[in-house]
């Protein structure tokens, strides 16, 4: 019997493995299979003890409590921040807190939908992690380096007089998806053990070439201005010439995802694999072999996401002759183990940031309005976060279709913005206003910095002639 006829039968998919194994071993005896199956089926407890179809009794008595136990388990609560969410991520939060292993929820100011968590989602979870509540871009980040140049060429932003500047950022690093470099650069991470996972061991590789890239979609590194009102990491307030990056672990750090993705959904209750709202939310048990691989191998891709902007803005500093004052980094796409409410939790920020209190962070806006440097005020009803960013306010599709270069042109030419390249579907209008996602939050971070992009490089996608 295959799995098809096994289904039509009444067998859970999660049970399907038992009853395959159940009707060889019976294969031969005078009841069929078709029809003894159907009895187990309606009635397990009687056949427990049965040589032939006692393990495929026992998985549908396990199958029943565990589909059971979801639907008896009352939701937890969650909080948010801001009032500007689609129907789409709110449900999405909504989902993840009737999982049984959910201990904690939030929903930063930035929130748009995701897959599985949605984007600007906070979830703790007792003993287990959610690769995709990680999301495919491990450790994504974000960097900010603090220069000694001076301001006044910036300021005016002319293009015959910036050309250090611009020369830096088109052979400091590579946008685009699958580019790397051909000749590798050299970093510590490299010589660390990636044969904890078979996926890190294949990656390894790819990390070599992908050392020092910036990939696609919104990641950037532009050159700005950096208002400091008061002193700060042992700087005098005033305005400085910075370095800002945005980007994470490129193809070692997506592969990592969908393989232990994958591995989640073989293992888990088909309550939750076969529920099209929660299908992208199976985890791995911490006592699990796979998901201490798992930890094991998101830790390693938060590391080489570390060490890709460190590469970065080593590469782009050097080339516009600028020396480093300070720098300050926080990443999102992770999850940190961390005690809430008295208990040890493994907390996913999916498109968040730590804000633990007097933590430091960058939360950007867009190509053409301020970043915002902050620190935490570890504020427990958020899980100690905060938004990475400004969020986006309409799918890439949507804004290609809206939106025509002429029109934006024009704003980054009144905001003294120059775009070196990036694509139509990252312009201004497919953000939520940053200034309002920073007043919503004002209980999680204070800021203490302000950057404001002046020739920023993303990932062209030939809609621009100048791409």
């Amino acid at each position: 019997m295959n799995k098809k006829q096994l289904i039509n039968l009444g067998v859970p998919k999660d049970c399907i493995a038992a009853a395959i194994a159940a009707v060889q071993a019976g294969a031969r005896e005078s009841e069929k299979p078709k029809q003894i199956v159907p009895k187990v089926v309606a009635n397990p407890d009687v056949y427990l003890a049965d040589e032939l179809y006692g393990a495929l009794a026992a998985a549908l008595i396990e199958s029943a409590a565990a589909s059971a136990a979801l639907a008896s388990h009352e939701p937890i609560a969650y909080q948010k921040w801001g009032s500007d969410f689609d129907t789409t991520s709110l449900q999405q939060i909504q989902n993840a807190c009737r999982l049984p292993i959910a201990r904690g929820a939030a929903l930063m100011p930035d929130a748009h939908s995701g897959y599985g968590l949605p984007i600007g989602g906070v979830l703790a979870c007792e003993n287990a992690v959610i690769p995709y509540g990680v999301g495919v871009d491990i450790a994504c980040r974000m960097k900010l380096t603090i220069t000694d140049l001076p301001i006044d060429v910036m300021q005016t932003n002319d293009a015959a007089k910036c050309r250090s500047f611009d020369d830096s950022l088109h052979k400091g690093t590579l946008f685009g998806t699958g580019k790397k470099f051909q000749r590798p650069h050299d970093h510590e991470v490299l010589d660390e053990d990636w044969t904890v996972t078979a996926i890190t061991r294949q990656m390894k590789d790819r990390a070599v070439g992908q050392l020092g890239t910036s990939g696609s979609g919104n990641h950037f590194v532009e050159w700005g201005i950096v208002t400091l009102p008061a002193d700060e990491f042992g700087l005098a307030a005033g305005r400085y010439a910075a370095l800002l990056s945005h980007s994470g672990s490129r193809g070692p750090g997506a592969m990592t995802c969908r393989r232990y993705t994958d591995i989640a959904r073989q293992k888990a209750p088909a309550y939750i694999k076969d529920d099209p709202q929660l299908r992208h939310l199976c985890w791995l048990d911490m006592d699990s072999e796979a998901g201490q691989e798992y930890w094991l191998a998101m830790n390693l891709m938060g590391r080489f996401a570390s060490a890709n902007h460190e590469v970065i803005h080593r590469n782009v500093t050097k080339l516009a002759g600028a020396k480093t004052l300070a720098t300050i980094e926080n990443h999102h796409n992770f999850a940190w183990l961390e005690k809430h409410n008295g208990k040890d939790v493994y907390v996913h920020r999916k498109g968040a940031t730590p804000a633990g209190a007097g933590e430091l962070g960058v939360i950007p806006g867009n190509m053409a309005d301020a970043a915002f440097i902050v620190r935490g005020k570890g504020n427990v009803e958020s899980l100690n976060s905060a938004s990475h960013g400004a969020g986006r306010k309409m799918s890439r599709t949507k804004a290609k279709q809206k939106f025509n270069w002429g029109a934006w042109n024009d704003h980054l030419k009144q905001k003294n913005v120059r775009l070196l390249a990036g694509g139509i579907d990252e312009v201004p209008g497919a953000y939520k206003n940053i200034h309002d996602v920073m007043a919503a939050q004002s209980d999680l971070v204070e800021t203490v910095g302000q950057f404001m992009p002046k020739i920023v490089m993303m990932c062209g996608d030939g809609s621009r002639p100048e791409d």
